[in-house]
């Protein structure tokens, strides 16, 4: 990543933060992939400009349900024009906020972890399913799954919603619930529109000064989402991703334990992870 003039206050598993002002800092997308929470040491060229991108046009799109991290500036406001024509594509201007300790997931369909949690127990996170659901059914309705905060390097927890409210107290869980909810549907349904299933997604939320949450970090990205082609879905096999799904599907497939470091991804998945990622980001905004 080019060199900028901003202290920088945390690199993240892809992204990095920098400080503006007690209120305001710049966030980075970088070219870096994670995958089973470790950063691999490929990066997926262009990837953070595109999902910047789609990020972008998703908290427009879904600024009427709550509000968001924007704070209507550009990096050419912070930044020395030089600087700023280098990173552009890639980083928005965001309010600092208190983050929520949780990850909250929302999930459509049946696949991931939460289906190997259903066939063990017939149940994600605690919330019973109906039976003989497959690999790529779709739930009767959305449900909220959140799991725990990891540090770099380690693995989210799927938790119970009940451990949610322990964590994070009982208001402020029922509102997180509701609102990631409420942002899943709409997006599903607007995507849908596109040719597009979002099977699953990751929602970031955070605290403003005056204790309102607000939408934050990335929203419904290759990164953060499973998207499927609507013309391949078919129930009872995994559906090919139009996301970082595409990767994590051949490291699953090489033997890899897991544990850093990953192994090098060759060459041609690379550029066809990359190439996913731009027709996502064209399907939703054509």
């Amino acid at each position: 990543m080019q060199q900028i003039s901003l202290n920088k206050i945390y690199s993240g598993k892809v992204r990095d933060l920098y400080a503006i002002d007690n209120d305001r800092m710049l966030m980075v997308a970088t070219d870096r992939l994670s995958a089973f929470d470790v950063i691999l040491d490929d990066p997926i060229p262009g990837k953070g400009e595109i999902l910047t991108q789609i990020s972008n046009f998703w908290f427009k799109q879904l600024a009427n349900i709550m509000p968001n991290h924007f704070t209507g500036e550009t990096v050419y406001d912070v930044l020395p024009k030089a600087e700023a024509d280098l990173i552009k594509d890639r980083a928005v201007v965001c309010k600092r906020l208190t983050p929520i300790k949780i990850e909250s997931i929302v999930r459509g369909y049946l696949t991931g972890s939460g289906l190997k949690d259903y066939r063990q127990t017939g149940t994600i996170c605690g919330l019973v399913l109906p039976p003989g659901l497959q690999e790529a059914s779709k739930l009767p309705e959305p449900i909220f799954t959140p799991s725990s905060k990891a540090e770099v390097g380690d693995h989210d927890i799927n938790i119970s919603y009940q451990e949610c409210e322990q964590l994070i107290g009982v208001d402020l869980a029922a509102e997180v619930k509701q609102k990631a909810i409420t942002l899943y549907q709409q997006a599903a349904e607007y995507a849908l529109s596109k040719g597009i299933i979002i099977c699953d997604t990751k929602f970031e939320f955070g605290l403003d000064k005056e204790g309102v949450l607000t939408l934050m970090d990335e929203v419904l990205t290759p990164d953060s989402s499973r998207f499927w082609a609507v013309e391949n879905y078919q129930e009872g096999t995994n559906p090919p991703s139009f996301d970082k799904q595409f990767i994590r599907d051949w490291l699953e497939q090489s033997g890899w334990n897991k544990q850093a470091p990953a192994p090098s991804v060759p060459a041609e998945i690379i550029q066809k992870t990359v190439d996913k990622y731009q027709e996502a980001l064209t399907l939703l905004t054509r």
